[in-house]
Parts: structure tokens; C-alpha cells; sequence
């Protein structure tokens, strides 16, 4: 038997995990202090607020309490993680798989690494689930993931710059002038799962604009794939990137290889800002 493994930074919720068969590993973060498991602390108003969160990697002792089960029962376990490039945290992962294969030398270990975060990797995560579901094995899809996952695009902006301010990724003076004058910067995920700004734009507008001229430029019909949209509370943006993308040009229904839904992600939903 395979089990399917993920984490939280994937932005999977319980209810999803269930419906997509896979077991998630919460990915803690810090909040005033306190350490805080998605799905089971609630700090939604303080992240509104304004808070910064912190992360850390997590041991290798809870990689060990998570996977050890699955080895003892004699599954084997395919784990879709969000990108490497991001954390150090896989690091104490390979050392707790190195040490549970040891102990259980006949289970085999695979992983898929989606290069991304967060809407990106839930994407992802949900077409592993659908090629599990239909009968492809572990090595089939590892070797899926290798060809197809640098060619999963994301695109997001930041509707306001205070966070990068707290958190030192831009001066103070440039996050706030840029709030000022309604700078909002485009941060794209590279095929090496590294966040590199390629642009900026100055209001709503321009920058869904720009967004979708990006998604134009890849040469992809939309409605032939799946679209993960997600934000950190500002549904109405969605619902005008929504509404946008369903009124995009449609190939005949018979050309499309399937239906694909847009799936959108909010911090409600997800605790998870």
C-alpha cells in the first residue's frame, strides 16, 4: 500500500486532505512567541492586525512520529511537500527517513518537491491525487512530477507592502512610499522553487492586468486546466480574477480534455495567512 503525504504550507485543509486521500503534516509557526499548529490555534484577527509570523524547521523526532506508523504498517509513503528551496526543515526530513529505512529496510520513500508554496502546490497536490486515483504508481508518478512540475506557473502581487516592511524584505522608507503610490510588486516562483520579483505596477487594476497577461503569455488554454487562486483576505480581488478568467475565450467544449474548476483558498478556511 502507498500513503500520501503533504504538509500545511501546501494550504491543504483537513476537509480537502480527506476528499484527496492525502495524511498532512502541520508546518508550525510562531506568533508573539507562541507556538501556534495550523488548524488547531486560531490567531486569524492578530495576523490581520498586522503580526508577523515566524517559522522554523521542524525535527526530525516529528518527521519520525508521522511516518514511522506507515512504515510499521508496511506502507510505503509518496509525500508532496512544498518546495526544498524554501526551507532547511528537509534536511531533518531525509535524516528521519534515512533512520526509519534502517529500522525498516523493505519500505521505499518517495517524494514529490512542487518547487512552490502555498495555491501552487495545492495544485499540484490535487493532480498527484487524481493520478493516484486512477492506478499510476509511485514511480510513475515521481517520474510525472520530474517533467510536468517546473511547468506549473505562479504569479502574486502584494496589495500592501507592511509585511515585507516588518519583516525586512524591503526598507521601511521603500513600503511605505510604495504603499503611498500604490506600488505593488509581481513575485513569481522560478523552476527552481526560488521567489524572484520580475515587476510592479501601481494599482488593482494594472496588476490583475498584468497577472493575466502573464498567464496569456504561457500559451495555455485555461480552461483546460486546473486554477488555483490564492489570497490572504481579499476575496473581492478573487472575484474580480475570477470573473475575469471565466470570461476569457473558450475552445469548443468537444477540444477540452476536461472540466477544470477554479479553486480559491482564504485564510478562514485555511488558518493560514
Amino acid at each position: 500500500m502507498l500513503t500520501l503525504f503533504t504538509d500545511t504550507d501546501c494550504d491543504i485543509t483537513p476537509a480537502l486532505a480527506k476528499e484527496y486521500g492525502y495524511k498532512f503534516i502541520p508546518m508550525p509557526y510562531a506568533v508573539d512567541g507562541k507556538l501556534i499548529t495550523p488548524y488547531v490555534d486560531i490567531v486569524t484577527e492578530r495576523l490581520r492586525a498586522g503580526t508577523i509570523p515566524t517559522t522554523s524547521a521542524i525535527s526530525e523526532a516529528v518527521y519520525i512520529r508521522h511516518f514511522e506508523p506507515e512504515f510499521a504498517a508496511g506502507n510505503d509513503i509518496l509525500y508532496v511537500h512544498f518546495s526544498s528551496g524554501l526551507s532547511n526543515t528537509f534536511e531533518n526530513m531525509d535524516k528521519a527517513v534515512e533512520t526509519l529505512k534502517a529500522k525498516y529496510p523493505g519500505r521505499k520513500f518517495y517524494t514529490v518537491d512542487t518547487l512552490g508554496i502555498s495555491a501552487l502546490c495545492l495544485n499540484i497536490l490535487m493532480e498527484v491525487s487524481d493520478l493516484y486515483k486512477a492506478g499510476k504508481t509511485a514511480e510513475e508518478i515521481v517520474a510525472w512530477a520530474k517533467v510536468e512540475v517546473p511547468k506549473f506557473p505562479m504569479y502574486f502581487f502584494a496589495d500592501d507592502l507592511k509585511f515585507f516592511r516588518r519583516s525586512g524584505r524591503v526598507s521601511g522608507l521603500a513600503a511605505t512610499m510604495g504603499n503611498f503610490i500604490g506600488i505593488r510588486p509581481i513575485i513569481y516562483l522560478d523552476d527552481k522553487g526560488k521567489m524572484i520579483s520580475i515587476g510592479k505596477e501601481t494599482g488593482r487594476n494594472k496588476v490583475i492586468n498584468r497577472l493575466l497577461a502573464y498567464m496569456d503569455e504561457l500559451g495555455e488554454d485555461v480552461t483546460a486546466h486546473r486554477v488555483c487562486i490564492g489570497h490572504s483576505d481579499c476575496q473581492d480581488l478573487v472575484d474580480i480574477v475570477t470573473e475575469r478568467l471565466r470570461a476569457r475565450p473558450q475552445r469548443p467544449r468537444h477540444l477540452l480534455p476536461r472540466e477544470a474548476p477554479l479553486v480559491s483558498a482564504s485564510p478562514d478556511e485555511l488558518n493560514n495567512l
